[in-house]
Order: structure tokens, then sequence, then C-alpha cells
């Protein structure tokens, strides 16, 4: 097994709605898909958000397009014109999710 960043194999999309974040992870193939099922999940997702996320974290599976939609609820400090925050709309959480290591066994890698 290796560890990789999530940008060594995936790609991202994020954006925002108010106070609400979601950020869409995008796997090359069926196989890197299956282990993006098993880890992941929410929790582990809002435990990388730790400070940034305050409230909870959805995960809804796109298995047609190998993709994750994560919905981060209460994670711009007020979003918009009500965050002091650098990024107030959500769209550098893409590219911090990039940053998030995983587990991987090392064929799926030479794919």
């Amino acid at each position: 097994m290796a560890i990789v960043q999530l940008k060594d194999i995936a790609q991202t999309r994020s954006g925002d709605k108010g106070n609400t974040v979601n950020v869409g992870v995008f796997a090359p193939n069926q196989a890197i898909y299956e282990t993006f099922l098993n880890q992941l999940t929410a929790e582990r997702v809002k435990e990388h958000f730790a400070g940034l996320v305050k409230g909870e974290v959805i995960r809804y599976e796109l298995p047609h397009i190998h993709g994750l939609n994560f919905v981060c609820r209460e994670a711009l400090e007020g979003g918009g014109s009500a965050s002091l925050r650098l990024d107030n709309l959500g769209k550098c959480y893409g590219a911090n999710m990039l940053r998030m290591e995983i587990e991987i066994d090392e064929k799926l890698l030479k794919v």
C-alpha cells in the first residue's frame, strides 16, 4: 500500500452558496473510485477541514462519473459579503481537499 495525496490521483471542483461549500472529488477510474468510497468519508472530510467547517458534512455518491460530492455546512463564517475570510466564496476548498492523504494499493497507481 502507498500513501498519496489526492492531488496525485484525483480532480476536484468546489463552490458555494451562502454559508455552505460543496466539493466534488473525481477519480480517474472505477478501481480508484472504490478506494475513495472506502476512505473519503464525511467524517474524514470534516476532520480534514477542522477549524473551517463548523457544521455537518454530507457525502453524495455519483458512481456513473466516479465522483463524490461533499456538502459542508457552516463553512464560510456567514459566506460572501458576511465573511472576513480571504476565501469567502469557497473556491479554495477543492485545492485544500487535494492535500488530503489516502492509502491506496500501489497496483492502482500504475494504471
